[in-house]
């Protein structure tokens, strides 16, 4: 994978005096890579940074504590985040935002790096529009559905540790003569499993941008196996807006006496090692948002588009949705068949 800043090492036009540097939301994998790009860049351009604690409940209450070099050493292999993570539903407050900035004001922090999903960045947003202290945004999250970027912090580790499961579960599907139903994560979106899906050469694919017809999938998995076409088969179905989804599915396709079996493979999407591709992109994000802290950018996340490191604006990010590629899910249903 080649990334290619965009911003030169050149003399910094506007340096904080010192940055915080925390993970909100949902852990994934890449987060720690993405600290460790963070507190190495600012160190190497003579700027305190702090490691906060827990997410914004931690900026709340200052838990935080300065960082060294050593601070980040041997941590870009693990998964999750060592900072921790947390929701904090109390940020939505302003009061509870003023409170933040001043904590941080106290410290002699002026800017704040937050690596985290559409919610985090909300609150990065917000926290900048009301007080004088700039944020820059990092996109971590498994789901790939942050506008603005093509991949996020994440999502290239839990394709990979759900195809992985997946490879393992088609072994029994086929000793068997079994159909699967394996749920991925996905709430709103279909990136992971519409990735997964073709990696791992599963029959079907159900995912939230399209509608669920079960009479349709019913009669194509009968008429499949009436052709003897398939005595085994992986659907792989994202987990959608509403729990019990893929159990609901199963209920249905045994009333076509089809026994799926289903499978959740829930948050061990989330944790492991973070691969390859994570650790780069998650590094050079990191020390990135660093250069544009220094070039003077505010209220922006750093993503990457075409190969290239570009600043997108936060109210961007919220305002607009990510969309699944159309032409990606339509080779996948000329694969199924």
């Amino acid at each position: 994978m080649y990334i290619t800043p965009t911003l030169n090492d050149s003399e910094p036009t506007s340096k904080p005096r010192a940055i915080a540097v925390l993970t909100s939301g949902g852990d994934c994998p890449g987060m720690n890579p993405a600290i460790r790009g963070v507190v190495r860049a600012a160190l190497h351009k003579g700027i305190k940074v702090f490691g906060v604690q827990r997410g914004y409940s931690g900026l709340i209450i200052g838990d935080m504590q300065e960082m060294d070099s050593s601070s980040v050493s041997n941590i870009v292999q693990r998964g999750g985040t060592f900072l921790k993570s947390d929701r904090c539903p109390a940020f939505k407050d302003p009061a509870v935002r003023y409170q933040a900035a001043e904590v941080l004001k106290e410290k002699g922090i002026d800017a704040v790096v937050v690596i985290g999903g559409d919610g985090s960045l909300t609150g990065a947003h917000l926290l900048t529009s009301e007080n004088d202290i700039r944020v820059i945004g990092l996109p971590g999250t498994i789901d790939n559905d942050i506008y603005g970027t093509d991949l996020t912090i994440g999502f290239d580790t839990a394709v990979n540790t759900a195809v992985e499961a997946i490879d393992r579960i088609r072994d029994t599907a086929l000793s068997h003569e079994s159909l699967f139903l394996v749920e991925v994560m996905g709430r709103n979106s279909g990136f992971i499993a519409t990735h997964v899906g073709i990696a791992c050469g599963a029959e079907m694919i159900i995912i939230p941008e399209y509608e669920l017809q079960i009479d349709a999938i019913c009669f194509q998995l009968v008429n499949n196996r009436l052709q003897g076409k398939s005595s085994s088969g992986i659907i792989v179905v994202a987990e959608g807006p509403k729990p019990g989804v893929t159990t609901n599915i199963a209920k249905q396709l045994n009333q076509q006496e089809l026994d799926p079996k289903v499978c959740i493979l829930g948050h061990i999407q989330r944790g492991g090692s973070p691969s390859g591709h994570d650790r780069v992109l998650a590094s050079c994000l990191g020390t990135s948002a660093v250069d544009y802290l220094c070039a003077g950018y505010n209220d922006v996340m750093i993503g990457v588009q075409n190969g290239k490191i570009k600043e997108t604006p936060l109210h961007q990010i919220i305002e607009n949705n990510k969309q699944l590629d159309n032409q990606l899910f339509e080779r996948a249903l000329m694969l199924h068949k």
